[in-house]
């Protein structure tokens, strides 16, 4: 466990440093600071604002779990959304635990007859 916390770290880190050799290659007049390192994990390194940040951890109305991180690097978890998959998951959980259980009950009264 402690090598997958420290590959992920290193992960981490290298694509945070990609990510500023990627914005200190531009010229001074076209960095952004803000995109993708290797086209995949996002950055953004600009003031976070109040809409990017509700944008990000407090959009119940998309459909997406991730998105980009207001500031640094990575992915954002939007709260609703995943709150509401996780709900998802554990009503399905529950309704298969209980005609498992539906089922048990059914099969041991028949063998006692």
């Amino acid at each position: 466990m402690k090598d997958l916390y420290r590959l992920a770290r290193s992960l981490v880190w290298l694509a945070f440093f990609g990510a500023l050799y990627q914005e200190l290659k531009k010229p001074d007049a076209e960095r952004t600071w803000h995109g993708k390192v290797a086209g995949v994990v996002p950055y953004d390194f600009r003031l976070p604002t109040f809409e990017r940040l509700r944008e990000a951890y407090w959009n119940p109305e998309s459909d997406e779990i991730f998105s980009d991180r207001v500031f640094g690097v990575g992915w954002a978890v939007n709260i609703p959304v995943a709150a509401r998959k996780v709900a998802a998951l554990v009503d399905q959980y529950a309704d298969a635990s209980r005609s498992l259980r539906g089922q048990k009950k059914r099969s041991s009264s028949r063998g006692s007859e």
